[in-house]
């Protein structure tokens, strides 16, 4: 494995893609409360999660010092950055909201975030030359076993084919951000990583107006300043801040390092799930997360290990 020229260090990239994937996971504990006290449904909420992630990002980009455009990167790269990124995540968002609307949360949660690791994977070998080796494949295996005992937890799910094809169209925009991002980060021209995020938002916002629209995008309640307080919280950590941090250090760590790392929301929705929503802790619970966490910590060591070696190599041969 050779080392990124990104200029972000591996360890770094690791702990920006760690706080986004535990980010992610308040965004369902979000998602919740504001269902409770609102009549808001899942595509209004992705729409203004969107909308207030791109007007938070838009604020820092024009409050922070003006820095020339990086000149490893061609317009066509830039512009291949900006559409695949925001039709990616439009594709994903809007997919995964569909599939659990026809087959349950269950198998659309399972089915997306299992297909996902798998489908970069083979993408990864197809189109990056990215090996796993045996231990990458059993930390896969792991984390798609926890992930499947977590979100399962031996209740009957009722399996849908429309569902699961929709399931699979989610994990297959969720892969190809995440191949697209290591690919064009590969070479160093990783490009502006709010940018991009912003850039994203604003063209997932546009691809989910209709269909938010057709929902009903303004909330009914009577508690408006918690609905206001939740909209700003989801558009600020589990989005601005969480997909800055994934775009930055995706582009330095293998495609399959960061599907497995990124399966670390559903451990933290889970955590929140039962000490702040006051749901019940199962054994399957406990055993899926720790399974995801073995499978994270595995992959993160290997990555660190892989970097630190390669450095050695390069640092060994004479100048």
């Amino acid at each position: 494995m050779s080392l990124p020229a990104t200029g972000l260090p591996i360890g770094r990239s690791l702990l920006c893609l760690v706080v986004a994937g535990l980010a992610w996971g308040t965004a369902g504990a979000t998602a919740s409360l504001l269902f409770r006290v609102s009549d808001l449904g899942p595509l209004a909420l992705s729409f203004w999660r969107c909308a207030g992630g791109l007007v938070l990002l838009a604020g820092v980009l024009a409050l922070r010092p003006r820095r020339p455009r990086p000149s490893a990167e061609s317009g066509r790269r830039r512009l291949l950055r900006i559409l695949g990124t925001g039709v990616g995540l439009t594709v994903f968002q809007s997919a995964y909201f569909a599939a659990v609307e026809t087959t349950g949360l269950a198998v659309g949660t399972v089915v997306t975030l299992g297909a996902g690791p798998v489908l970069i994977a083979v993408g990864a070998r197809l189109i990056l030359g990215e090996r796993l080796g045996r231990g990458g494949i059993a930390a896969v295996a792991g984390a798609l076993t926890g992930l499947a005992v977590l979100v399962l937890g031996g209740e009957a799910a009722e399996v849908r084919p429309a569902g699961v094809l929709l399931a699979l169209l989610s994990a297959a925009g969720y892969a190809a951000i995440t191949l697209l991002t290591r690919r064009l980060g590969r070479d160093g021209a990783a490009g502006d990583t709010l940018a991009t995020s912003a850039w994203a938002f604003g063209i997932g916002a546009v691809g989910l107006l209709p269909m938010a629209a057709a929902e009903g995008l303004v909330p009914h309640t009577a508690a408006t300043g918690q609905v206001l307080w939740l909209l700003v919280y989801v558009a600020a950590v589990p989005t601005a801040l969480a997909y800055a941090l994934y775009f930055a250090g995706a582009a330095a760590v293998r495609s399959a390092t960061v599907s497995v790392i990124m399966l670390l929301e559903p451990v933290s929705a889970a955590v929140i799930a039962v000490t702040v929503l006051g749901e019940r802790l199962t054994a399957a619970t406990v055993s899926g997360t720790l399974l995801l966490l073995a499978a994270v910590a595995g992959l993160a060591y290997t990555e660190t290990r892989g970097a630190a070696a390669a450095r050695r190599s390069r640092e060994a041969v004479p100048a």
